[in-house]
This record gives structure tokens, sequence and C-alpha cells, in this order.
């Protein structure tokens, strides 16, 4: 099936004819698709049916939770909590890991909410959602009274107390059923659309959390022969828009420019990306789940880049991502300190197949393992995007070997694995980045011939002559290239922030040995979410 190319932008973002594959069917109607960015596994709601279900590569679709007072958009906190609009208690329900559920909110001066409908999470916690009325029709929710009067969007501020009401964040008349929001990559802006409207709204979004200055972005998403409306949303790194709309998806640039269509065997209602790469977009359609695979990732959003909320072990206090203390990991962070963009680089290193993926060199090590628990991919391909957003420096530094080792000392075990192992040759696939960290146009790369990024490459070069001061640290493997760049970066008199959840190794044991002894004294260990937070 071929894709409708209105702009030649739109084949930067999919090829024209990616295939849309099914990968479950026979549901009343889908909604509110969420990927676990740790157990790589797809949430959506069967909303009419009152089940959530689950889908797996593995094992395909199973029942996760029946009933499901008829949920319908969700998705996760920082700390992976799920988030999920009920239709049938007209709330806004969070579920730990552990299955429990709490009622965040479900008034507003005390009358209740029409039917909280699609919800997002900024990078401060705060929690946004629409409330439109389908909740309270036939089939897709519970049959009864309205007590509000209106529908409009709603947050839940940062340190919202579970039951307290939602404060309403946009004027009380401008919408006639707001359902699908997102977020710009940078969340200065928030997008709404309206599904009786066929429009969507672009806003600035105060420090409040208000929305202000409320524009058309888009309007006429509809059309007379094929089915399909306004309804779920999400944004690309990039900050193109991508809605449900007949036919199927429509994406349009940030600029409100239509460049787009995806096209889809049924109504599409809802859309999020995920798979180890978050390169693959699920689309619930209907009685169906469908996917197609992207050039993009969507804008990086808190829970992707979080670990599961845990029991401390004992003597551990768990700190948010971000915060000073102790790791539920027993890791010890600190805050990412204040950074200057035109002071700042960021560092991608040994991101490379042989390194940490399955079927590399040193696939025996258990490099992928410990990448696939740190998330480590996903992480940096997230900071990465953050950097380039803000005019910060990418760079990328690769060990890069001849073929036969010609001259590589073998004075110490790394480079007698180097040579044994045959890895890391130039024009293989073992030296390649890993997918999804190839350089974008602007990015830079270093090789070089040593554990440190800074002895054998251009590193120093580069950062001198672009007045850098600081740099953040990321890579593989964490006792070894990134602690030995941090070392030297220290004693060059750079300030070095090393954010642990874009740092891999071969081990648990082994990174939190680098992290909480030999990096504590040359860098500010944190977290990807506080560079985020800091970046802006």
């Amino acid at each position: 099936m071929g894709h409708t190319v209105v702009d030649p932008k739109f084949l930067d973002l999919m090829d024209q004819h990616a295939a849309v594959e099914r990968i479950g069917t026979g549901f009343v109607f889908t909604e509110g698709p969420i990927w676990h960015p740790v157990e790589h596994h797809l949430l959506f709601s069967d909303m009419p049916g009152d089940v959530r279900r689950k889908w797996t590569r593995r094992d395909g679709v199973s029942e996760y939770l029946r009933p499901s007072n008829k949920g319908n958009g969700m998705t996760y906190d920082a700390e992976l909590n799920l988030l999920v609009c009920e239709h049938a208690t007209s709330s806004v329900a969070r579920f730990r890991p552990d299955g429990s559920r709490e009622l965040l909110a479900s008034h507003y001066e005390g009358r209740e909410l029409n039917s909280p409908n699609d919800i997002v999470v900024r990078s401060d916690g705060a929690i946004f959602f629409t409330d439109p009325t389908y909740g309270r029709m036939e089939h897709f929710g519970v049959p009864r009274a309205l007590q509000q009067g209106f529908q409009g969007v709603y947050m839940l501020p940062p340190g919202h107390r579970p039951g307290d009401e939602a404060v309403l964040v946009s004027d009380r008349y401008m919408f006639t059923q707001p359902n699908g929001l997102c977020f710009s990559p940078c969340e200065r802006w928030m997008w709404v659309n309206d599904t009786e409207q066929a429009n969507i709204r672009m806003f600035d979004v105060g420090e409040d959390g208000r929305l202000r200055n409320g524009r058309i972005f888009a309007s006429g998403i509809k059309d007379a022969v094929k089915a399909g409306v306004p309804d779920g949303m999400k944004a690309d790194a990039n900050g193109n828009v991508w809605v449900t709309a007949p036919g199927g998806v429509w994406v349009y640039s940030f600029e409100g420019l239509l460049i787009g269509k995806i096209e889809v065997p049924e109504m599409v209602a809802n859309l999020h990306w995920g798979g180890e790469d978050w390169q693959t977009l699920f689309m619930c359609a209907c009685t169906s789940v469908y996917t197609v695979k992207t050039k993009v990732r969507p804008r990086a959003e808190p829970f992707m880049s979080a670990k599961p909320a845990g029991r401390p072990a004992a003597g551990e206090t768990p700190v948010a991502a971000g915060s000073a203390g102790t790791s539920s990991k027993g890791l010890q962070l600190s805050e990412c300190p204040a950074l200057d963009p035109k002071k700042t680089a960021l560092l991608i290193q040994d991101l490379q197949n042989d390194v940490m993926i399955d079927g590399g060199a040193f696939e025996g090590t258990g490099s992928p393992q410990h990448a696939r628990e740190q998330n480590v991919v996903a992480n940096a391909i997230a900071l990465a995007d953050a950097a380039r957003r803000q005019g910060i420096p990418v760079i990328h530094i690769w060990m890069v070997c001849e073929p036969g080792h010609p001259l590589l000392a073998q004075h110490a075990p790394l480079f007698q694995g180097l040579k044994g192992e045959n890895a890391l040759v130039r024009g293989t696939w073992g030296v390649a980045p890993v997918p999804g960290l190839e350089p974008k146009p602007g990015d830079l790369v270093c090789e070089k011939m040593s554990m440190s990024g800074w002895e054998t490459s251009r590193l120093e070069s580069y950062l001198r002559h672009a007045g850098i001061d600081t740099i953040i640290n990321t890579g593989s493997w964490t006792n070894m290239s990134v602690e030995h760049t941090a070392r030297t970066a220290a004693d060059k008199g750079f300030r070095v922030v090393v954010p642990e959840d874009a740092c891999s190794t071969m081990n648990a044991d082994w990174h939190r040995a680098s992290i909480n002894y030999a990096m504590q004294n040359v860098a500010h260990v944190t977290s990807v979410a506080s560079v985020m937070s800091a970046l802006g």
C-alpha cells in the first residue's frame, strides 16, 4: 500500500511504500497504545470491550486487565507508573508496577469530570489531559448525565496529591470535543485537536501550565469518502505532528503544512511509537492494531529514559531521576548542573555494533544484555536529539582498527581482545554505530585507537576551537572508555557530566563500581532525565 507524499519532506520521515502490518485483530475498538521502555511490550485499550491488552513480539496479544473501567488514553510517568484515562469512572488513575490502582483526579469545581480521554506528561512531572464527553455515551463509556457543561484541557501539577481536583488550563468554551494532545520537543508549545471541529490548535505553554495564545494549526481534517477523524496525536523528535485522520494518519510539519498521509486499512483512533529503537509506529485502528516503520522517533518523553520503580535495598533511599542521593540501583546520583548550550558538547562513545549488540565481537561479555537493562541506545538517542535542538555539538567517538590490526600493541587484555576477536575493523558491520545512532548532518566523528576519547583523536581540538568547557559523557563501556575520558577531561580542565543511564558495560556490578567510586571525584554523575531537564 503506497502512502501519500504531499511534500518531499515526508520522505525524510518514512518510506512511501513502508509496509503497514497487522499485529492483532478481533477487538471491539482499540485505543491508547503505549510502549514499555524496559519490558518492551505494548499496552492498548479495547475500550468498549472493557479490557486492557498487551502485545509482545514473542507472545502476540494477551489479556492484561479486565475490567478496565473502559480505559482510553494511557501513558507512563517517569517512574513507569501507568497513567490511564478511565471513561467509566470519569477519572485519571495511576497504576503502580505491582498493579495497585490510585485515583489521581475525578472532579473540577466539585463536579465530576466528563470523561478524561488522552494524556501526556511534561518533564517536570505535570500531567495534562483532555476531557470530552465520549465516556458518557453508549458503547464508548457509561451513559449518564453531564455535570460540567463544557469540555476543556486540565493539568495535575507537579506535587499533585491523589484525589485533589484537576486544574483547568484552557478556555472553557474553546473546544467542542478536545481529544488528542501532545507537547513539542522543547515543551514550549502544545497541540490539542478537536474531533468535532476537525482541527488542531497550537498553544504557548506557560510555566504554570496554562495554555495561552491558542491559534489554528491545521483545519479541515475530514473527508466525505474516507473514515477517520482527529483523535490520537503525537509529535516526533523534529516537531512534526502525526494525527489520526481520514484514511489513516496525516503528518504536518512544525509550520502546520500537510506533508504526507499514511494509508491504513481501518480507521485509526490513536498512535504511539515504540520498539527497541523507537522507530515502530503502533496504530490502534478500530478492530485491529497495526505497525509501520518510520525514519524518525518520537519527541523524548520522561518515561522513555525511566527505570522501573522498585523497592529499595536495605539502607538505600529511593530518589527521583535527577535528584541527589542514592538511587534504587544503589548509585550515587546528583542533579545535573546548569548547562550553557554554547559551551557544552555531547560525547557518544563506542556505541558500535561489535561493542554492545547481539552478534557483535564482544557479545559473550554480557555487554548487549547490560545495554538493554540500561536502555542505553534509546537514552543516547534522546540526549542527541535534545542536544541538536539546543545547538549543542554531538560528537561520536569510535574505536576504528585497520584490517589485521597492524601495529596494535598486545600489552593489555583490551587490545589483545580487539585483535583476537578481529573486532572494530574499518568497513565492517561491527565498527558501524548501533542502529539509531548514526551521525546526523552537523554531527562530528572522532576516530581513536585508545580507551580514552582524548589521546588518539581530534576531540580536544574540536572542543578548544568551539570554546567548549563542559562535556556530557556517554557511551560504552562505563568502566573503560567513559571513565578514562572523564578522568582525562577533568585533568584538562573540562567540567564533566555523566548521565549513568546513557552508559553501559558488561554487567551492573562493574557499572556500579565505576559510577559510585571512580567517577564521583571527576564528574557530576546524574541521570538522562536530569540532563534533559537542564537542557530545557
